[in-house]
């Protein structure tokens, strides 16, 4: 008998091995936004190639680590690509399940663009942000791999849109500037008063003695227990009854550390000085004051929304009082240093909440708006009337504009003076270009135009009648000029002439004056009395008559800078008992006194 053959297990019939299953990408995943962990899953979407990728890229931008901190924003994203994939099934429906990136074509994305234009109301500023949303992924995807799409789809994501506008908002505008430094007021006078009250707990701690033996009754001994043992929780049930006369576990607390209602005053103060974007001057830290030097410091903090280099620094002054921001921000630190140590951060707004040490504005987020009510309404600040006439709500995004509007004003409207942390097309559109300073633009055109008409013709030439000068001007007169001028003999109807052959409208000199009979209110040849009153006032009797004889802008163009020399050049310089006398005269004399036939043509 043949020894049983013995089968190796490489000689097993073994099944046919199956075809790895390809990776199918990210389409189901998590992130952590402030540190809690958001679930997000695309596994329901049509074109699963096509979704791979996006969903890849996505998630890579998402989350404490990535670009988009907040879930809010992600959210939207999310929503973006769940509507884009949605469009190409139905516009690809024989190729849903073989579609990637790189049969992306421009005609299907601007069809897209269109979709989304006609999906919502005119005027919405939503198919924009999800159009800019789908092609950031895009460009990132680009970014990555550059042979993941065509040239053609490569050219189209250069731009965001063909036909759909963004729309346009207008910028927030300053508080008035009375309101603004009544805010800054009461934000100083409440921050000393935090500050006195948190050194005069540290103070009060150390007499006090350990509570079990001494007492809970006393303030002194509670502080001295919270020294050692960290503040006085919601949980610590059998706290609440022996220190309910104390006035509780809020205010027991705040003696050794900030609160949340303290946050009012310090960031608006805080923003009030130096202009610090909100959610930065929530977000600042221990180590943020750099650089001390000859009275300034310059402050680094962390700004999310910049693209590129998020790591700024503002210069700031420094002192050793509030009303220099450096001193501000070191009087900070000193005073949450306890709750920092205690909470095992860095954060200098390290608060005591109902549930401990918190530093609640990880991100830059937590309402300070809803806060402020109460403190408003503790100042009285909400009886102020903010611009419109509308009841005053605190906005710290406003405070920031109206460090910035009073930085403009006293830089005189000069942007080159007044930028600082922006570009000059991000300070002129959102930080200049606001209501509060239409009435600055409006007076420095005024002045451009008025400085452009004094270069171009010089103010006129006006005389007492003993010679001596009421316009004040520059020029000066010869003692003979002076003579000839209170003389009939150069007298041009409206004026007397200094040279009536020097004219500067001749063509060449020694020539006579060729200009229109009233140019002599132009000329700066010309000189006026009280002489050439009448005739002045009785010219201007026929320029009032000429309105009516043609349209606004004729009439402007005509006769508006003979009417503005002489009512705002010439008539100012008399006194009032000249002009009156000057307007008896006149009228004594009608309307023709003193006028040129090619004027008394027009009148009859």
């Amino acid at each position: 008998m043949s020894p049983r053959r013995v089968r190796f297990p490489s000689e097993v019939d073994l099944p046919t091995p199956t075809p790895p299953i390809p990776s199918i990408g990210p389409i189901v995943f998590t992130l952590r936004f402030d540190g809690e962990e958001h679930h997000f899953d695309l596994s329901h979407l049509p074109c699963p190639r096509l979704v791979r990728s996006l969903a890849e890229r996505l998630r890579q931008t998402g989350g404490d680590d990535g670009t988009q901190h907040g879930p809010a924003d992600f959210q939207q994203t999310v929503r973006a690509v769940r509507l884009f994939v949605v469009f190409v099934a139905a516009a690809e429906p024989t190729q849903t399940e073989d579609f990637t990136v790189g049969d992306l074509e421009p005609d299907l994305l601007d069809a897209f663009e269109d979709h989304l234009s006609s999906s919502f109301p005119k005027g919405s500023g939503a198919p924009m942000a999800l159009l800019s949303d789908v092609l950031r992924l895009l460009r990132d995807i680009h970014e990555d791999d550059e042979d993941a799409l065509s040239l053609e789809i490569q050219g189209r994501i250069g731009f965001t849109a063909t036909s759909t506008e963004r729309r346009k908002s207008k910028p927030l505008d300053s508080y008035p500037m009375p309101v603004f430094e009544r805010v800054e007021e009461a934000a100083l006078a409440d921050v000393r008063a935090i500050r006195d009250r948190i050194l005069r707990g540290e103070r009060l701690a150390e007499r006090g003695e350990d509570p079990d033996s001494g007492g809970w009754g006393r303030l002194e001994n509670v502080l001295w227990y919270i020294v050692r043992n960290g503040p006085i929780t919601s949980a610590d049930w059998w706290g609440h009854r022996p220190l309910r006369n104390l006035g509780g576990i809020r205010a027991v607390n705040s003696n050794l550390f900030l609160n949340k209602d303290d946050m009012v005053p310090f960031l608006a103060l805080l923003i009030c000085q130096t202009g610090l974007e909100p959610e930065c001057a929530k977000t600042l830290r221990a180590n943020c004051l750099v650089n001390p030097a000859r009275g300034f410091v310059s402050i680094a903090y962390v700004k999310n929304r910049a693209h590129g280099n998020t790591h700024k620094t503002m210069r700031v002054s420094d002192g050793g009082a509030l009303h220099f921001p450096g001193g501000l921000i070191r009087v900070a630190m000193r005073l949450s240093q306890r709750a920092r140590v205690m909470a095992g951060t860095d954060a200098i707004w390290t608060l005591t909440m109902d549930s401990g040490l918190r530093a609640p504005y990880r991100r830059g987020g937590g309402h300070t708006a809803r806060d402020a009510v109460a403190w408003l309404a503790q100042h009285k600040l909400d009886q102020l009337p903010d611009r419109g006439g509308s009841p005053l709500t605190l906005d710290m995004r406003r405070l920031r504009k109206s460090h910035k509007s009073r930085n403009y004003l006293r830089a005189g409207g000069i942007l080159e003076d007044f930028v600082s942390g922006h570009s000059k097309d991000v300070a002129a559109v959102h930080y200049a270009d606001i209501e509060a300073h239409r009435e600055v633009h409006d007076q420095a055109v005024e002045n451009g135009l008025q400085e452009a008409l004094d270069t171009a013709l010089a103010p006129p030439i006006v005389l007492d009648d003993d010679g001596s000068r009421l316009d004040g001007g520059e020029r000066a007169l010869e003692l003979e000029e002076v003579q000839k001028a209170l003389g009939v003999d150069d007298d041009v109807w409206l004026a007397s002439c200094r040279d009536y052959y020097d004219s500067p409208w001749a063509l060449k000199k020694g020539s006579a004056c060729p200009v229109a009979v009233w140019g002599c209110v132009e000329c700066p040849n010309a000189v006026f009395t009280t002489r050439h009153l009448p005739s002045l006032l009785s010219f201007l009797d026929f320029l009032e008559a000429q309105r009516e004889e043609f349209s606004n802008g004729e009439w402007t163009a005509r006769h508006g800078l003979a009417w503005e020399r002489i009512v705002r050049g010439v008539l100012p310089k008399f006194s009032n008992e000249q002009v009156n006398t000057a307007t008896a005269i006149a009228e004594a004399a009608g309307p023709r006194l003193s006028l040129p036939a090619q004027l008394l043509e027009l009148t009859v």
